[in-house]
């Protein structure tokens, strides 16, 4: 009989796998009955565990516990930054415009309640970094607005120069939201140092459960009108009973990420082992964003005529499981609108593959897909072998 391998999760950007210290404690709070709004005793209990929760969420952001505003995940929290109405000081205040990158995660290039006319997209070069100048020269003498940049690409793992692009959001009297959804756990995340007015986390990306993100402000005086109101919940900035134990899971995967975050150095060396490998395979293989700084779990690549869709189904069969780019895209036949905007050619980018790592991948995992790779070029492209990059 042939051997059967375990299976190996190489998709850690659409969403990692929970973490066993996380599931404990979302079971513990769910064994427990109590509204974080109630004033008795169990009332009480769960109001401590959801601060101290937020409390770990504005640790890993380096943020104050109180800027900490929890949603039901990324593209909620997206949805609440991306808003013409703000309040600084008290004060109410209309931003006039959008301003978001080319590369943006779909939540945001839907522009969330900013209307189609107010949107300006920023353009990026071919590494798919935001042309600061660019950006400068749009927003310049502009009446204030909403600067959009995500901290790093969930396709290409990207990372964007936030304290530039912070700098010149503030020096034009813009404000500045970061979509940190795929930094967090991943590189430091600094509000300060990119002089961020907010940005938005999303649990399941670094271990936590689904359906649970975050809008952290660096300061409470200066907010995103809230998307969903209601009762006093989460300081009058998002009604609705919280869900103590997803926000619990998520205060604990926090605390597991901040750590790691401190130290990325083995998935950089997986990620070396895994780029130089695909090459010894395909000299041809076309590494997107090569010469940029990127996060170190995750790698997009490319061998000319072997199609992603089909890569992928021969992976899933050994029982591999990789991307194409973005989850949220996944099912779509269009080409990314990532790579599009790097000015990739339409017939490579269709077979561009995502390997994205996590707290769970060992070097195990990538000899395994390493040992696979052959075997599936040979079966869809055997030439590819040896074409020259």
């Amino acid at each position: 009989m042939p051997r059967r391998f375990a299976p190996i999760y190489l998709d850690h950007n659409a969403g990692a796998p929970l973490r066993d210290s996380v599931r404990e404690t979302m079971i513990e709070v769910l064994n427990d009955t109590g509204n974080a709004s109630s004033v008795h005793s169990h009332g009480r209990r769960a109001r401590g565990r959801l601060e101290a929760a937020r409390e770990n969420v504005g640790l890993l952001c380096g943020a104050k516990s109180r800027a900490v505003t929890f949603v039901s995940g990324g593209t909620e929290a997206n949805m609440t930054a991306l808003t013409p109405a703000w309040r600084d000081q008290g004060a109410p205040v209309y931003l006039d415009k959008l301003y978001r990158s080319a590369v943006e995660h779909p939540s945001v290039v839907t522009g969330g309640r900013f209307p189609a006319a107010d949107q300006v997209v920023v353009p990026v070069n071919s590494d798919g970094i935001v042309q600061v100048d660019t950006l400068n020269e749009l927003v310049r003498g502009m009446e204030p607005g909403l600067v959009s940049v995500m901290a790093a690409n969930n396709e290409t793992g990207v990372v964007q120069p936030l304290k530039e692009i912070g700098a010149v959001a503030k020096e034009n009297g813009h404000f500045f939201h970061v979509d940190a959804v795929q930094a967090a756990g991943r590189m430091k995340i600094d509000l300060d140092d990119w002089q961020a007015d907010v940005i938005t986390l999303s649990a399941h990306k670094f271990g936590g459960p689904q359906g649970i993100g975050a809008v952290v402000a660096r300061s409470t005086a200066r907010v995103p009108a809230p998307l969903m109101i209601g009762g006093g919940q989460e300081n009058w900035h998002r009604g609705g009973t919280e869900n103590v134990a997803a926000i619990s899971g998520f205060g604990t995967a926090a605390q597991a990420a901040l750590e790691e975050a401190s130290d990325t150095s083995h998935l950089a060396d997986m990620k070396a082992k895994l780029e130089d490998g695909l090459r010894a395979v395909c000299p041809s293989t076309v590494i997107f964003g090569e010469t940029a700084e990127r996060l170190a779990n995750t790698s997009c690549f490319a061998v000319p005529g072997i199609p992603a869709e089909t890569a992928l189904i021969a992976f899933d069969l050994e029982r591999v499981s990789v991307s194409s780019g973005s989850a949220c895209s996944s099912g779509k036949v269009s080409v990314s609108h990532v790579l599009t905007a790097m000015n990739v050619d339409e017939e490579l980018a269709r077979c561009a593959l995502r390997i994205s790592m996590g707290w769970d991948t060992s070097a195990s995992d990538i000899d395994r897909f390493l040992e696979i790779w052959p075997q599936i070029v040979d079966r869809l492209n055997p030439d590819a072998r040896h074409k020259a990059a």
